[in-house]
């Protein structure tokens, strides 16, 4: 499979959110076809503080909204519950068996980041409906290569995969987003992607 053109899109904004590349950002909403902006790129907006901090997401909804905002959200959208069940289970089938070894990790790390970690980012935003797992953890992987965080991606790049996505779709987010990426850091982003996108690293 193929990204879509909308999908692209979510993946292009993720990265532009995290970068504060507001130019970007902004002909993005600019250009945004019929039907969009949609759900898609509330949760994406929504999600993008997990990896890009609080105050450069209230800049991205203060840029979105001058340039003509992200719509009005449905009821529905509005119900914030934690999933811990499914922020569980999701976290799992993303790490699959290294998922103690990456717990152990954020516990010894600080006991109250593994559970912010998995309380908040899994259960309560991650978890949520609106987007598919794979295309959120799509929009990770151009969020993370982005910033040139490498474990981070690997981690997300196979989760993808994991999660449904194809490795052709992960190559496909890098390219989305390619131009907003130092071609050093680029190179990497491409070399860690489809190292941890192989069938022998889906174990």
């Amino acid at each position: 499979m193929s990204l879509t053109d909308g999908e692209r899109r979510l993946v292009r904004l993720s990265a532009a959110i995290v970068l504060g590349r507001w130019g970007e950002l902004r002909a993005l909403r600019l250009a945004a076809p019929p039907g969009e902006p949609d759900r898609g790129w509330r949760e994406v907006l929504l999600q993008a503080h997990l990896f890009a901090g609080f105050p450069r997401v209230v800049e991205a909804a203060s840029v979105l909204d001058e340039a003509g905002g992200l719509g009005t959200p449905a009821t529905e959208e509005l119900h914030e519950a934690r999933d811990d069940e499914g922020g569980r289970a999701l976290f799992d089938a993303i790490y699959a068996q290294q998922a103690p070894a990456v717990r152990a990790l954020l516990e010894r790390g600080h006991p109250l980041l593994a559970r912010w970690i998995a309380e908040h980012a899994y259960a309560r935003v991650l978890a949520r409906a609106g987007l598919a797992a794979d295309r959120r953890e799509l929009c990770a992987v151009a969020a993370l290569a982005v910033q040139g965080q490498e474990r981070q991606l690997a981690a997300h790049a196979r989760g993808a995969v994991r999660l449904g996505a194809t490795p052709q779709e992960v190559r496909e987010t890098l390219e989305a987003v390619a131009d907003l990426v130092a071609p050093a850091a680029l190179a990497r982003a491409r070399e860690v992607c489809a190292h941890f996108t192989r069938a022998d690293e889906m174990r």
